[in-house]
């Protein structure tokens, strides 16, 4: 449920200084890219890399390319003709070697790729660069479009005194869609609203995994659970991979209710985090008003708020979780796992708010680094300064498409150049203050203490949280915050939902299957209205 990065610990390497691009000219670059003409024949705006690494078994250079992984080394480019070269001097940036200057001689496996972006003239007025979704998920190692080499091995020596030259000559090709079956079915529109606000079309999708028997009932409707979360055309709940959730799926008894997960990949990300935002687009309201009443027209549905349920985990928790708070009267309850951060006073456990560094504790004497990521036993796996270094490689302006990187597109301001303002400085960690402010309109704590009145009586019963004491992201102290609130604070009407922490659980613990089924289910039958259809669809 995670799109984060294995990490583990690494040396902390200082980020090089702004390149100095016109006396960059006059150095003899390292390696050139270039892309061949067969390949691409229009001029190119985006990023190319150099991926370097020691092997090339199992993943190519560009695979291993990580927060910790294999050197990964880029420049920006704008209007690239193919067949011109892109030189890689030694100041050229990389992580987690700083600069290619730094990279030690040896032999090593090296591979070209290029990101394409693509223009979008918003109605906001601004235009920016963007790698657009190919309906992979945001990813740009294997978006279709995208174009790369084969790894070469070589002899590399910074000082050398000819360059090593490199072709990127093939294109990821475009991706089929699964099949659909008995069960499972898929669709995509394009969106109106959010065409009209990128200028540039764009689509949501929806994967339906529908009950057993249900072309033999055609008179009844179902309760729909709305599953959010990463980008994926499988089958909602794990149906296609979890045979213990398949079999109680399809078994006498089991309550009958459709499942969906949608597909809302955003310029900046492989999901919109299903909110309005002023980075990333009216995405919350083309969720609520295109994409839920083409599901509800094209399938069986009780369209009533109390037989809509929402799920997820991580950043599916986050929206599971922030839609209930949205859109209190829309959704009947929120069943949210190991949610993203739900108070910005823990964003895992920078406090944006007070903190002066993101990535460092000044103590005086000392400078202590702060972790990203952990186990469940408190070994450390990785260091926050090193995914933030690493997004900043593959894309500037938040342009990454990575988890730091997102969050700015959702929550921040947009800048004067049209992209997120920035929470704190990437290179070095230290937090703007203005910006943390405006993040506070995505605070769920906040926005629910401080409207309880209004909120509470609506969400005070719908809302289950659930999350592993011991989370890698360390997401459970935000949740303990919100925790913290429900139980001595929130009154007229008290809180009678659910927020449960499992002990020495890592990221990301929470029921699933036939359990989560269950409690959804159970929820879904206590609060339907008097007269409602609880019956029909138990069969």
């Amino acid at each position: 449920m995670v799109m984060r990065f294995a990490l583990a610990a690494l040396l902390a390497l200082t980020a090089a200084p702004a390149l100095n691009l016109a006396a960059d000219q006059a150095v003899q670059p390292v390696f050139t890219v270039s892309i061949a003409t067969a390949a691409r024949s229009e001029a190119v705006t985006g990023r190319v890399y150099v991926a370097i690494s020691r092997v090339n078994e199992r993943q190519t250079p560009v695979r291993q390319a990580g927060p910790v992984g294999a050197p990964l080394f880029s420049v920006a480019v704008t209007d690239l003709a193919p067949g011109a070269e892109v030189r890689f001097s030694p100041a050229v940036e990389g992580h987690p070697v700083a600069t290619l200057g730094q990279l030690p001689p040896g032999e090593y496996w090296v591979q070209p790729f290029v990101n394409v972006y693509t223009r979008f003239p918003r109605a906001d007025g601004h235009t920016v660069w963007l790698h657009m979704d190919q309906w992979e998920g945001q990813d740009w190692k294997t978006s279709p479009g995208n174009i790369y080499g084969d790894p070469v091995k070589v002899t590399v020596n910074p000082a050398a005194g000819s360059p090593i030259r490199l072709v990127a000559d093939k294109v990821i090709p475009p991706i089929t869609p699964p099949a659909d079956t008995e069960y499972v079915k898929r669709f995509k529109i394009q969106s109106d609203v959010l065409t009209k606000w990128w200028g540039h079309p764009i689509f949501l999708g929806a994967t339906v995994l529908l009950p057993r028997d249900y072309d033999t009932h055609p008179n009844v409707k179902y309760p729909i659970v709305f599953q959010h979360g990463h980008f994926s055309t499988a089958a909602p709940a794990g149906f296609d991979r979890d045979e213990a959730f398949r079999k109680y799926w399809l078994a006498d008894g089991t309550p009958r209710v459709i499942y969906v997960t949608l597909q809302h990949p955003s310029p900046y990300y492989d999901d919109s985090y299903a909110v309005d935002s002023e980075n990333n687009g009216p995405f919350g309201t083309a969720i609520l008003n295109e994409l839920v009443p083409a599901i509800e027209t094209r399938f069986r549905v009780i369209r009533e708020p109390w037989a809509r349920v929402l799920t997820g985990g991580s950043t599916g928790g986050w929206i599971a979780l922030a839609l209930q708070v949205l859109y209190p009267d829309f959704y009947g309850g929120t069943f949210s796992i190991c949610p993203d951060g739900v108070d910005f006073r823990y964003h895992q456990i920078v406090n944006i708010y007070e903190d002066a560094n993101a990535y460092w504790l000044d103590r005086d004497w000392t400078r202590i680094e702060r972790p990203n990521q952990r186990r469940p036993d408190g070994n450390i796996v990785s260091m926050m300064k090193d995914e933030n270094w690493y997004e900043l490689i593959v894309g500037d302006k938040s342009r990454s498409g990575g988890q730091w990187d997102i969050w700015e597109a959702t929550y921040s301001p947009v800048g004067t150049d049209g992209y997120p303002q920035r929470l704190w400085d990437k290179k070095t960690g230290v937090i703007n203050k203005t910006v943390a402010a405006s993040w506070k309109k995505y605070d769920l704590r906040h926005m629910l203490e401080t409207n309880w009145t209004t909120l509470g009586p609506k969400v005070a019963h719908k809302t289950h949280v659930y999350i592993g004491d011991m989370d890698s992201y360390y997401l459970n102290m935000g949740v303990r915050q919100l925790d913290d609130f429900f139980r001595e604070r929130a009154k007229d009407p008290p809180f009678t939902g659910e927020v449960v922490f499992q002990p020495m659980a890592p990221h990301c613990w929470g029921p699933r299957g036939a359990d989560l089924h269950q409690r959804m289910v159970n929820h879904i039958v206590k609060h339907a209205p008097k007269g409602a259809d609880v019956t029909s669809w138990r069969y």
